[in-house]
């Protein structure tokens, strides 16, 4: 009977864990870039690292739609660019009216814009877009919110100068292959996926658009966001100079409501498990204590849970 009652107390402890189990989802981005794959690895680790948490990563139209789903309350993680996400914290632009609660969880890696073309379409500089078939990214996504302000900045109407596109850098890159649009906006990791593919494909020759000296008319607008960067030459095959261009930051956001100890493991689990990351791609190298700074968040707010392990491990922060 012992027995029994014992076994029945065990059955009982097991379902009542099981039951416990956190589900979470991590929003990240089309198939063809770096948030997909990383977000799928940062999904493996937090499941087994992470006791009582099973983690998935979801396929988005990237940084608003995550940023989206994570203003729903349901539990999400979100990948996104700083700028999107100061959007959604503010309430303003694509948020307008509509503020999303968010926290900053851990500042990933730098996200570099994309001009990208052919030598075939003539398209050297931004302003040659003009008349243009142009791809400014899916909606949903934050490369859409910096396309339109690097367009902007360089003193295009992005409704009268050019035929926009809607498209992910998957279907970007398919569609200028095909010569449905001239050139395509993709802010990204490097190297990205569908950017290499285009790159090596036969009988094309990638174009890079310069456009860093635009970044003062963005800062000056929308804050020091953006930074003068350079994807070197050797990063996509046919590169012939380094390419000068804006970056902006990425962050991992959560709900204001997310318990302090379920955010504390789930930033440790990423850091303390940073290795199995980079095996997944190399921008994960990025995710150092080091690089956790205000300033990189763009005033999104910390949350409590990443503040607690970031103390613990005495990161400061300013």
């Amino acid at each position: 009977m012992k027995t029994i009652v014992r076994i029945a107390a065990l059955a009982a402890g097991l379902f009542a864990a099981a039951a416990q189990a956190q589900n979470i989802s991590i929003a990240t981005g089309g198939t063809g870039g770096v948030y997909y794959p990383l977000g799928g690895g940062m999904a493996a680790v937090l499941s087994k690292y992470v006791s009582g948490l099973q983690a998935t990563a979801e396929v988005t139209g990237g940084s608003v739609a995550n940023l989206q789903l994570v203003g729903t309350g349901k539990p999400y993680l979100a990948m996104t660019m700083v700028d999107a996400g100061l959007d959604a914290y503010k309430g303003q632009e694509k948020f307008q009216g509509k503020p999303v609660p968010v926290r900053t969880l851990m500042v990933m890696y730098p996200n570099r814009m994309h001009v990208v073309s052919i030598t075939a379409t003539g398209v050297k500089t931004v302003k040659d877009l003009k008349g243009k078939r142009v791809s400014t990214g899916s909606g949903g996504s934050a490369t859409e919110v910096m396309a339109f302000r690097v367009i902007e900045a360089a003193g295009l109407d992005r409704d009268k100068d050019m035929t926009r596109e809607r498209l992910g850098v998957a279907e970007s890159v398919n569609a200028l292959k095909d010569r449905k649009i001239d050139a395509f906006f993709w802010v990204g990791g490097l190297p990205t996926a569908a950017v290499t593919d285009l790159a090596n494909s036969p009988g094309v020759t990638i174009q890079m658009v310069d456009h860093a000296d635009l970044v003062p008319a963005m800062n000056k607008k929308w804050g020091d966001l953006y930074v003068k960067d350079t994807i070197a030459k050797d990063v996509y095959r046919g590169m012939t100079v380094d390419n000068q261009q804006a970056t902006v930051m990425n962050l991992l956001v959560a709900h204001e409501s997310m318990d302090t100890q379920a955010a504390y493991n789930i930033v440790k689990a990423i850091f303390e498990h940073r290795e199995e990351l980079i095996r997944v791609h190399k921008e994960a190298a990025n995710f150092v204590l080091e690089k956790q700074k205000t300033a990189a968040t763009g005033g999104i707010p910390w949350h409590p849970g990443a503040l607690k392990y970031f103390k613990e491990k005495g990161v400061k922060l300013d």
